[in-house]
């Protein structure tokens, strides 16, 4: 919502819609969904899902989800048959690891925007290769997989690699160690996720988010210190971020790195 999102809608496992209710921001709405035994989202959650989707701009999939078997199928079956605009991250990424070619990525007949936002280790698994062979091929192994899946590919870390289908690439500069922290990937994935629904194609949605997130990053941690950083100071700091973007793109027509 910081990014510019008009309004969120958190779905969740329905017994824990009191308590959710009773810490989360006011501004964000909830949709409480049917459970496993364990409390997790249920593949039988997928036609509330699927109903709600229709009034939706976009939808992300994977932070705080868990590895539940029916929340796994519940994730494939999401991203192969709800034809809406998609971040997939964390867990979502999990669910489909060893299922890439059977989700319809490669749909093109459907005009599919997904974007996936894979940290090295995620990368690895959905490759099932090792993190060190992903971080000695960073470039490399990012055009071939977005070019491959037909999706917009942001693969996090040091200097964020963010490609697509189409041979665009963008390799960030902003950032710090600091942003290395629980929950910092989940509020790029909410920006990417905000620039899309605003109407941003994928590419350049998933790249100035990539380059505000490592921005509000930065600017947080010349407050707060690296050592000190965590995801709820990157979110405070979106609208300084913001704020420097319009001022470097009324002056010099861009900002720098982007």
């Amino acid at each position: 919502m910081r990014s510019g999102a008009g309004v969120v809608t958190l779905a969740i496992p329905k017994s824990l819609n009191i308590p959710i209710i009773r810490i989360k921001p006011k501004e964000v709405i909830t949709l409480a969904l049917p459970e496993t035994k364990n409390k997790s989202l249920s593949s039988l959650a997928y036609r509330k899902i699927k109903d709600f989707s229709d009034s939706a701009d976009i939808l992300v999939i994977g932070p705080g989800l868990g590895n539940d078997k029916s929340t796994q199928s519940l994730v494939r079956k999401t991203v192969k048959e709800i034809n809406k605009p998609m971040v997939i991250d964390a867990d979502g990424l999990n669910a489909l690891s060893g299922y890439l070619d059977s989700v319809g990525l490669k749909d093109e007949s459907k005009n599919r925007i997904r974007v996936m936002t894979p940290h090295p280790k995620e990368m690895a698994r959905l490759l099932d290769v090792s993190t060190k062979k992903v971080q000695s091929n960073r470039r490399k192994i990012a055009e071939l997989f977005s070019r491959k899946y037909k999706i917009t590919l942001a693969l996090k870390g040091y200097r964020t690699i963010v490609s697509d289908y189409s041979d665009k690439l963008y390799i960030n500069k902003t950032g710090n160690p600091g942003m290395a922290t629980a929950g910092s990937g989940d509020v790029l994935t909410g920006m990417i996720a905000s620039f899309l629904g605003q109407g941003l194609d994928a590419f350049t949605a998933t790249k100035t988010a990539v380059y505000l997130h490592g921005l509000a990053g930065d600017i947080a941690a010349r407050e707060k210190t690296q050592i000190s950083l965590i995801a709820s100071d990157i979110i405070a700091k979106i609208p300084c971020a913001i704020k420097k973007l319009y001022c470097w793109r009324s002056s010099v027509g861009r900002a720098p790195h982007l």
